[in-house]
This record gives C-alpha cells, structure tokens and sequence, in this order.
C-alpha cells in the first residue's frame, strides 16, 4: 500500500449560509479518501478523518507529507472568523493525523494555497474579504503569521458586491506575485511577496479590474508561465491574460462565456483548472452542471471552447485534474457525489470513467 493513488476530498460537515443567503446543511463526516484505480478510472473509500470541520479546501505540500485545510466557518473556537489546520499524511496509509490549527482571522476561509518555497501557507477569507498567510515549521505545522491583507471596496451587484470577497488565491511560476481575485470588487489584487519572510505589498501593477459584475473566483496559471486564466462567477465568463514576467501585471487577451449560447438558466461558475501541458483549460458552471473546455493556442494564450460536458451531478463546486492529465474527477456539491472522468489528452474530451460515489458535500477534490 502506499498514498500514489489515493485522493482527498474536503466536505462540509455543517451548517453554512452563502452570500447569496442559501442555507446549506454540511453531510460530511470530515475528509474522505479515496482509492483512485487508473485501470477503470474508479474510485473506492479507503477512509474518513472524522470530524474536521467544514474543510472547503484542501492543499499538500510539495513531497505530499502534508495536509492543509481550511476550516470554512464565520466563528470559530469562540472567535470572529474560521481557521486553518495540518495534518501529517502517513505515507502507507494515507491517514491523517492532526498537526496544529490556526484562526484564519477572516469569515468563510474559501482557499488555501503554499508559496512555490513550500515555506509559507495563504488562505483567502470569503465572506470578509481578506487573506492571511502564516509561517510552515519544518515539522510542517502552521507557524507564526507572517501576512494579512484586508481588502475595502465593492461593485454593482447589490447583493453578492456590497463589500470584498476575497476567493483565492494564486502564484506566478516565479513564486514572486501574489494573486487575489476578489469578487466583490472586481478585481483581482496583485502583491509582491518577500520569499525571506513571506510577508507581502502592492507589486507595481496593484489590481486588475474586471467588467463590472463578473465577479472574479479564480486565477490559474499556464504551467509554462506566459499566460494566466481568471473564472468569473457572477457572469459565467473565462478571461485569458498574457504575463509581464517583469511587473506580475496582466494584461486582458480576450474574455468568453463559459455556456453554451441560448442558454438562459440561472449559473455560476466555480473552479478554473489546466492540464498540465497547458493544452486545455476546463470551468466548472454551477446550474448548468457542466465542465466547459477550452483549448489553449500555445504562442498567443488565447483560447478556443471546444465543448462542454456534463458533471453527471448538481453543483460542481470543484475539480482537479491528474498530474498525467489524463484523468479529471468532478465533486458535485448537491448531489453529494464525485464524477471521475478520462481526458483524452489530445482532443481535451472528457468521457466517464467508473461509476459516481457518494460523498457527502463534496466541495473540494485532490488527487496525490
């Protein structure tokens, strides 16, 4: 036995209400493992750290010796704000055994994300709008903090932008820029990080502003450092941007709709991911149940929808795809199911693999 083919997947296991107002009820017992079979492209529970609460997101550290989540709460351990855990990963096992916690000092903690060092851990605080990263001990428990940015402003949307909503956060290939796409200003902030002690300030090009009422959730970057893709939830839109290596800043290539055209439902977008090679780039829509798919011009950055295709579940909140990209497991939030799928490497197709399991709330899924 060994972790080379399990997965992680993080669960609401409360109750949280979103910033639209939506009440959900968490079914989830903590973070699930799943057995991954490349064979069938099958997955098989191979356990359940019980008890971690509302882990939205999760992260390894480069060897995969370690677990992070965020605990996705608006108090916690009697304060304002949700928090962070580590846990350390057995290595023959995959079980997960409890490092340290830390206060995210934000509300809804959405994402979490380590530096290119492995030396620094960033969360983004949703309902707040703010992020905070803190210090990685060589045991790989949560140190000191070492950043905390609060970001002030909103947009038109009288409901989901009347203050900042911070949603992730995303590196260059450099490890040099920090990006923050936050929803409620639209715009997707841009900071300079300081590798020696991981705290961070304005780069040169502060902010990218986005169409009013997009609604920024996510920034990916081409994994060969050229271009970075940013998914708008409130309008259902992909943004592909070329890179200044130089200054970190962005600059807007083109932007399309992540639906089919006519399609009049109501959606919104969630997760943004590229395969490996940079050749295709995927979106989930919230709604309309799908994985858009785009292909990616290599010289240019600019994309090309080639499809879409469905999640066979309600709400995906999230997806990832395999580090051979050639397969891609969809967590479908409402329908309490995870999706696995083949990804035809040349065409960027997606067909379904083993049959759905159950897992309760899914929100995000991580292949080792």
């Amino acid at each position: 036995m060994s972790i080379e083919n399990l997965v992680y997947v993080g669960t609401y296991s409360e109750q949280i209400r979103f910033g639209t107002g939506q009440l959900l009820d968490g079914k989830g017992k903590g973070i699930y493992r799943f057995r991954f079979d490349p064979a069938t492209a099958s997955l098989t529970l191979a356990g359940i750290t019980e008890g971690v609460r509302n882990a939205s997101y999760l992260c390894f550290d480069a060897k995969r010796e370690f677990l992070y989540c965020v605990n996705e709460m608006k108090e916690w351990k009697g304060q304002f704000g949700g928090g962070l855990s580590a846990y350390r990963i057995d290595q023959e096992t995959g079980e997960l055994t409890f490092l340290n916690d830390k206060p995210s000092m934000g509300t809804d903690p959405c994402h979490i994300i380590l530096d290119k060092t492995g030396k620094f851990v960033f969360v983004a605080n949703f309902a707040s709008g703010s992020f905070i990263g803190y210090n990685i001990e060589a045991d790989g428990s949560l140190g000191d903090e070492c950043a905390f940015v609060q970001h002030a402003g909103t947009s038109i949307d009288p409901v989901r932008q009347i203050g900042p909503h911070a949603h992730a956060v995303e590196f260059d290939g450099q490890g040099r820029f920090v990006y923050v796409p936050d929803l409620g200003m639209d715009k997707v902030m841009v900071y300079e990080l300081d590798t020696s002690n991981g705290s961070v300030k304005p780069a040169q090009q502060p902010f990218v502003s986005v169409k009013p009422g997009a609604g920024p959730r996510q920034l990916v970057m081409h994994p060969k450092g050229r271009f970075a893709y940013l998914i708008n939830e409130l309008n259902s839109t992909m943004t592909a941007y070329a890179y200044d290596k130089a200054t970190g800043g962005l600059i807007e290539l083109q932007t399309l709709s992540t639906l089919p055209e006519g399609y009049t439902g109501k959606t919104s977008c969630a997760e943004v991911q590229i395969t490996p090679d940079g050749k295709f780039l995927y979106g989930s829509n919230r709604g309309h149940n799908s994985l858009a798919i785009y292909a990616v011009d290599a010289e240019t950055g600019r994309l090309t929808a080639i499809g879409h295709e469905s999640t066979r579940g309600e709400i995906p909140r999230n997806f990832e795809v395999s580090s051979n990209g050639q397969f891609l497991i969809a967590a479908n939030q409402d329908s309490d199911n995870l999706v696995p799928f083949r990804l035809d490497p040349a065409t960027g197709k997606l067909t379904p693999g083993g049959e759905p399991v159950e897992a309760g709330t899914p929100i995000c899924v991580r292949f080792v």
